[in-house]
C-alpha cells in the first residue's frame, strides 16, 4: 500500500496566499546564486525565443574567445548571405554591416548585444562554424551538453523557424552562465546605446532605463513569441533573472518586466527548510528486528516562494510501505514532498538513518501466524 504520513507544517501559520500571477504566456524567476525557480508560469515549455535566442549564439562566441579561436580584435568578413538576410536589406533588426567589409569581433558583440543585429550574428556563425546551419547545429548540440534539453535552433539570430525552440527556464539557465563565466563580456549587456557606420542604435532593454538594479540581458520579438525578454538585476547582492514571453507590446512588455523584476528583487525569497543528514521522521519496516526505521535527508531542502505563501509551506513523507526488510543504511525509502502555494511540488530522497536486519525464521513464523489471526 501507499503510506502517506503527514509530517509536519514546516512554518507556522495559515494565510491561503494568493498566488502570484502574470500576463506573460511563459515567466520563470531564477534565483543566481542557488539556481533555484521561484516562480514559474508555463516555464517548462518550449516556446520561440524570437531574438532571445541570441543569448545562445553570443554563448557560442564567448566560449570561442576564452578558448582563444576569435579574439577582440579578430577583423571577420561580411558575406552577401549575411547582408542579404540579416544586413539593411533584409529589413529586420541590424547593425548595419556593408556587404564584402570586415567588422571588428568586439563591434559584433555590441551590434548583437545592444543593437540585436541579425547580420551580426550571421557574421559570428560563418566565422566558426563556416555557414549559418552548421552554427545552428553547433549550438542546439552545445545547449544539451550544458543541460537545457528544450533548446534546439535553426537559425543563429531568431528569426522565425518550427525549430527554433527552447524553454523560459531553459533560457534563464543560459543568462545565469553568461553571467557567471563571463563576467567582463557580460558588462556589455549594460551599454545604453552603440554607434556603428556613423548610425546609433539604443539598447531595446526597456528596465535599463527605468531600474538602476537591471543591467541586462536581451529582448525578443516576432508576430509568433510576441513580445519578450530575458533580465537580470542585483540588489543587495542578490540576483535574480526573469523571462518572460508572449505580451502583445512593447509597452505591456516594458511595464509587466518592472513588475516582475521589481517582485523578483523583493517580494520572493529562498526559505532553508531543512539539511543533508537530518533525522525527519520514520518508515514502518515488514518482518524487521525493529518495527521502524527513521530517514534521514540525502541533501538540503529549500524552496523559492512568493513571501506570501511562506507560512503555507507544507511537507509530508511518501512511502510504499512497509518497507520490506532488510534495509541497509543509506538505502533510498521514501522521499519528502514540499509544496507551497503557487509553486510545483518537490521531492527530496529520504534515506534510512540505520540498517535493519530482517527477523529470523521464527519471528517471520510469528509474524505471519499474527497476520493470519489479525494479531498485529
Amino acid at each position: 500500500m501507499i503510506a502517506l504520513t503527514c509530517l509536519l507544517v514546516l512554518l507556522p501559520g495559515a494565510t491561503a496566499a494568493q498566488e502570484f500571477r502574470t500576463s506573460a504566456s511563459h515567466a520563470v524567476i531564477l534565483d543566481f546564486e542557488t539556481g533555484e525557480v521561484l516562480f514559474n508560469h508555463n516555464g517548462d515549455e518550449r516556446m520561440p525565443p524570437a531574438s532571445m535566442s541570441k543569448l545562445m549564439t553570443l554563448l557560442m562566441a564567448f566560449e570561442a574567445i576564452e578558448r582563444g579561436a576569435l579574439s577582440l580584435d579578430d577583423e571577420l568578413p561580411v558575406s552577401e548571405y549575411a547582408w542579404r538576410t540579416g544586413g539593411s536589406a533584409s529589413g529586420s533588426s541590424t547593425m548595419f554591416l556593408e556587404v564584402n567589409s570586415r567588422a571588428r569581433v568586439d563591434d559584433l558583440l555590441r551590434g548583437i548585444i545592444v543593437q540585436s543585429g541579425n547580420d551580426a550574428c550571421i557574421v559570428i556563425a560563418e566565422a566558426l562554424s563556416g555557414s549559418e546551419s552548421a552554427f545552428a547545429a553547433d549550438m542546439t548540440a552545445r545547449a544539451r551538453e550544458l543541460g537545457l534539453d528544450s533548446a534546439s535552433f535553426a537559425n543563429s539570430t531568431g528569426w522565425p523557424h518550427p525549430d527554433q525552440r527552447i524553454s523560459a527556464i531553459d533560457l534563464a539557465r543560459l543568462a545565469a552562465i553568461l553571467i557567471r563565466d563571463f563576467p567582463d563580456l557580460y558588462e556589455i549587456f549594460a551599454e545604453r546605446d552603440f554607434t556603428y557606420n556613423g548610425i546609433r542604435q539604443f539598447n531595446r532593454n526597456p528596465l535599463l532605463a527605468t531600474m538602476d538594479s537591471v543591467d541586462g540581458l536581451k529582448t525578443g520579438h516576432t508576430e509568433e513569441s510576441g513580445y519578450g525578454l530575458v533580465a537580470s538585476g542585483e540588489r543587495d547582492g542578490v540576483r535574480r533573472i526573469v523571462v518572460y514571453n508572449g505580451m502583445d507590446s512593447e509597452r505591456s512588455r516594458a511595464n509587466e518586466g518592472e513588475r516582475l523584476m521589481r517582485a523578483a528583487l523583493t517580494d520572493f525569497e529562498i526559505v532553508e527548510l531543512a539539511h543533508a543528514g537530518d533525522e525527519i521522521g520514520s518508515a514502518e519496516v515488514f518482518l524487521g528486528q525493529q518495527e521502524t526505521v527513521a530517514l534521514r535527508l540525502a541533501e538540503d531542502v529549500r524552496l523559492g516562494v512568493h513571501v506570501r505563501a511562506r507560512d503555507d509551506i507544507r511537507a509530508e513523507i511518501v512511502y510504499d510501505g512497509p518497507v520490506a526488510a532488510p534495509v541497509s543504511d543509506g538505502d533510498i525509502i521514501a522521499a519528502l514532498e514540499v509544496s507551497a502555494p503557487g509553486t510545483e511540488p518537490r521531492r527530496y530522497d529520504l534515506v534510512a538513518a540505520e540498517s535493519v536486519a530482517r527477523k529470523g525464521l521464527l519471528g517471520r513464523a510469528i509474524a505471519g501466524l499474527g497476520n493470519l489471526f489479525g494479531l498485529n
